[in-house]
């Protein structure tokens, strides 16, 4: 079975899970040949007891329109993750989760997926696009950041902050770097 690549962001109120909220999450579902398949995108009450850090909640007073697009039709953190895994469930291939960067946003969904459903259908298959940066590009790791990555590998998409928008934009960046890595 192939690997479907499921591009991953969220919108936090914190760095860590369980003191803080995942706010909103977008996948977006990628071949290796890039063909966008599928998303998902949810918007998530609050976690009990949770509360924002305060240097994120600043800089949530900077992105008003994103802070918007991740407070309305709020679902419960439980329906959301068991919705999520359905969705994976439907797709043709073997999951890996995709982000940049993947320590973070990995760190988010698995938390919630083992917390709210019991399991996670990546197991533990994240991939950092930092990482497969510094490996294309054969640079240092903190040399391996957006802006010194070729300008040919960035399609003309959105990064609003939007969780649904930020996960299809870095998923055309990760397609268009495995196909440099593949040629």
């Amino acid at each position: 079975m192939h690997e479907i690549y499921i591009s991953t962001d969220v919108e936090t109120d914190g760095p860590i899970p369980g003191p803080h909220s995942m706010l909103s999450f977008g996948s977006a579902a990628y071949t290796a040949d890039k063909q966008l398949v599928s998303t998902f995108s949810a918007n998530l009450d609050t976690l009990p007891g949770a509360s924002p850090h305060p240097k994120t909640a600043q800089w949530w007073a900077t992105q008003p329109a994103a802070w918007a697009a991740c407070r309305k039709d709020l679902e419960l953190p439980e329906a959301a993750m068991q919705r999520y895994v359905t969705w994976i469930a439907s797709l043709q291939g073997k999951p890996v989760f995709v982000a940049y960067p993947a320590g973070f946003d990995f760190l988010f969904v698995y938390w919630y997926l083992i917390r709210f459903v019991g399991e996670s259908p990546f197991s533990h298959s994240a991939l950092d696009m930092k990482s497969f940066a510094m490996a294309v590009m054969k640079t240092d790791y903190r040399e391996s950041t957006k802006r010194n990555m070729p300008k040919h590998w960035f399609d003309k998409l959105p990064h609003s902050h939007v969780a649904l928008d930020d996960a299809i934009e870095q998923g055309a960046l990760f397609c268009n770097m495995l196909k440099v890595n593949r040629s």
